[in-house]
C-alpha cells in the first residue's frame, strides 16, 4: 500500500491540487453538451443569464424582459460570461455548476493534504469527485451547486485561517479571502450564503472551546472585504426599485424559509435517505462509523470536528422549511465524502490494507458507472424542451417576430431561438390564486410589480389573444401552446398547427394575412 502511496505521491508531483482541479473539471464538463436544458430550472436560470447577455445589462436579472429578484446574480453572471466567450451551447451555460463542483473537490484536497495528510486528501477527492450527487449537481445549471461551492470555500478557508492563528501563523490575508467568499456566497443565493458558513465555523469552535480562535475572526478590515463585495449590488437595486429590500431579503429569505405553502413539501427526515442514496456505493461505508473508538479518537479531531459541524448545521438548517428541494443539501457533500474516505484510509494502514484498496476501486468503478449512465439516459430519453421547435421556427423566424405564450412560459425558447426579445405571456393574471402558489405564474406575476409599464404589453389574458393578432397584422407572430390550447382560444381549429413536438402545439401567424376570425371581432377592440 505504501509503494502506490508513493506512486501516487510521484505523479501528482507539487503541483497536485492544480493537477487535481484539472482532473476533476475534465471528468464533469466531458458530457455537459449532451442533452437540452432541462426544464424549468435550467431554462429559467440560463435564460436569465442569456438575457443579460444579449441586453447588456449585468445588473439586473430579467425573466421574460421582467425584473426577476428571486435570486441574487451571481450564478447569472458566471453563466453570461461563459456564453459569451464559449456561444450559446448546453456546455457553456452549464460550466458555472461544473466549476463550483470542481472548486469543492480542489480546496477539500487541498485542505486534507495541508491539515490532515496527502493519502486522505487523495481519498477524499476520489469520492466527492465520483459521489452520483455531485455529478448529477455539476451537470444541472441552476445555483444551488454555486453557493454549494462558495459554502465550501468559505469553511474551508475560514478552517486554514484557524489553524494558522493557532499555529502562531500569519492569518489575516487568509481570513480576508474566507470573507470575500462569503461575500461571493451571499450573492450566489443571498444570506445562506454567509448563515451557514458562519453557523458552521461557530459551532465547530464553540465545541472545541477555542473562544480565543472565535475572536480573531471578527477583525474588522476582513469583515469590510465581505460588504465590499456583498453589498453594491443590493444597494444599486434597492436605490433603483424602491421595493426591492422588502421583497428580496424580507420575503424571500424569511417568509419562503417559514411559510408552507411552497412547492415540494417534505417530512424532516427527508434528507436523509437522499444523501444516502444519491452517494451510492461510497455511503455503504458510512456503517464503519457506528465504532466508538473513532469518534473518541483524538487524531485529527479539529479536522473531524469541522466536518460534524459542517454536516450537521447543514442538514438540521435545510430540513426545518416544509418545502425541500434535493439540490439545497448538495453542501453536505463535502463532509460527507470526508467521512466516506476516512475509514478507507485507516484500513489502508491495516493487515486488510490490499482488500480495502480493492473495495475502493470497485466502489469508484461503480460510481463511474452510475454516474455515465444517468448521462446516457438523459440523453437517450431527453426531458421535455422546446430546442426542437425552435429549430423548425428558425427556418422562417425574423428579427421583429413575436412569440406568444399560451397559458404557459417556456423558459429555454428565447435562449434556443438566440433572441432577447421577451415573449407575450397569456394567462389569467386577475386571478387570486397565482399568489398563494410558488409557480412561474407568480415569478412574472411579481416581477411585473417592479416594471407595470414593460409588463402591461407582455402579460395578457388570453381574451387579448385574438384582437393582438387583428389589430397588429404588420408582425409576425408564433403562437406557443399545448394539444389543448384550442379549448381556450377557439380560433385555433381554424389554423393547423405549423410543427408539433410530444404535447407542443406551434402556429404561425405571417404578417399580412388575411384571418378569418377577425371579423368577428370588434372593430376597435383591445390593442
Amino acid at each position: 500500500m505504501k509503494r502506490l502511496e508513493h506512486l501516487i505521491a510521484r505523479a501528482l508531483g507539487t503541483q497536485s491540487t492544480w493537477l487535481v482541479v484539472l482532473i476533476t473539471f475534465v471528468w464533469l464538463a466531458a458530457t455537459t453538451w449532451t442533452r437540452p436544458l432541462i426544464l424549468p430550472d435550467e431554462g429559467r436560470y440560463v435564460g436569465v443569464a442569456w438575457q443579460m447577455l444579449v441586453d447588456g445589462q449585468l445588473s439586473v436579472p430579467r425573466l421574460d424582459g421582467l425584473p426577476f429578484f428571486h435570486k441574487p446574480p451571481l450564478f447569472y453572471w458566471i453563466t453570461a460570461l461563459s456564453l459569451q466567450l464559449f456561444g450559446a451551447n448546453e456546455w457553456a451555460a452549464r460550466l458555472a455548476s461544473v466549476l463550483s463542483a470542481t472548486l469543492m473537490v480542489g480546496l477539500l484536497f487541498w485542505f486534507l493534504k495541508t491539515y490532515v495528510n496527502r493519502q486522505l486528501a487523495i481519498v477524499a477527492a476520489i469520492i466527492l469527485a465520483t459521489q452520483p450527487f455531485l455529478f448529477g449537481g455539476a451537470q444541472y445549471a441552476n445555483l444551488d451547486m454555486t453557493v454549494a461551492g462558495m459554502i465550501a470555500a468559505t469553511v474551508l478557508v475560514t478552517a486554514a485561517a484557524v489553524f494558522r492563528a493557532e499555529r502562531g501563523e500569519s492569518y489575516r490575508l487568509v481570513l480576508t479571502l474566507a470573507y470575500a467568499l462569503a461575500g461571493f456566497g451571499f450573492l450566489a443565493k443571498g444570506l445562506i450564503g454567509i448563515l451557514l458558513p458562519g453557523g458552521i465555523i461557530f459551532f465547530w469552535l464553540l465545541g472545541r472551546r477555542r473562544f480565543d480562535s472565535l475572536r480573531r475572526l471578527f477583525w474588522l478590515p476582513a469583515i469590510a472585504m465581505f460588504f465590499v463585495v456583498a453589498l453594491p449590488w443590493m444597494l444599486y437595486m434597492q436605490w433603483r426599485y424602491p421595493g426591492f429590500f422588502d421583497y428580496y431579503i424580507v420575503y424571500q429569505h424569511f417568509h419562503r424559509f417559514l411559510e408552507k405553502g411552497f412547492n415540494n413539501p417534505h417530512p424532516f427526515w427527508f434528507y436523509v435517505p437522499v444523501l444516502i442514496g444519491l452517494t451510492l456505493p461510497w455511503s455503504i461505508q458510512l456503517w464503519r462509523l457506528a465504532n466508538k473508538s473513532y469518534w473518541f479518537d483524538s487524531k485529527h479531531g479539529a479536522v473531524r470536528g469541522l466536518m460534524l459541524s459542517w454536516f450537521l448545521v447543514v442538514l438540521v438548517f435545510f430540513s426545518i422549511p416544509t418545502s425541500k428541494l434535493i439540490g439545497y443539501v448538495l453542501p453536505a457533500l463535502v463532509p460527507l465524502a470526508f467521512f466516506m474516505a476516512e475509514p478507507f484510509a485507516r484500513r489502508f494502514q491495516g493487515a486488510d490494507s490490499i482488500r480495502a484498496l480493492r473495495t475502493y476501486t470497485w466502489y469508484a468503478a461503480i460510481a463511474v458507472v452510475i454516474c455515465l449512465a444517468a448521462a446516457i439516459a438523459l440523453v437517450v430519453s431527453p426531458l421535455p424542451t422546446t430546442k426542437g421547435l425552435a429549430k423548425k421556427i428558425l427556418t422562417e423566424y425574423r428579427p421583429g417576430d413575436q412569440v406568444v405564450m399560451l397559458e404557459r412560459l417556456r423558459y429555454d425558447l428565447g435562449f434556443y431561438l438566440r433572441t432577447g426579445q421577451p415573449s407575450i405571456v397569456a394567462e389569467n393574471w386577475d386571478d387570486p390564486e397565482i399568489q398563494l402558489g410558488d409557480s412561474w405564474r407568480k415569478e412574472l406575476y411579481d416581477a411585473a410589480q417592479f416594471e407595470p409599464d414593460v409588463a402591461a404589453p407582455l402579460l395578457i389574458k388570453p381574451g387579448e389573444v385574438a384582437p393582438r393578432l387583428c389589430n397588429a397584422r404588420d408582425q409576425n407572430f408564433w403562437l406557443l401552446g399545448d394539444h389543448n390550447s384550442a379549448e381556450i382560444y377557439p380560433f385555433l381549429t381554424q389554423m393547423a398547427p405549423y410543427a408539433e413536438d410530444g404535447k407542443l402545439r406551434l402556429w404561425h401567424v405571417p404578417a399580412g394575412t388575411a384571418l378569418t376570425f377577425c371579423a368577428e371581432m370588434p372593430k376597435n377592440g383591445p390593442k
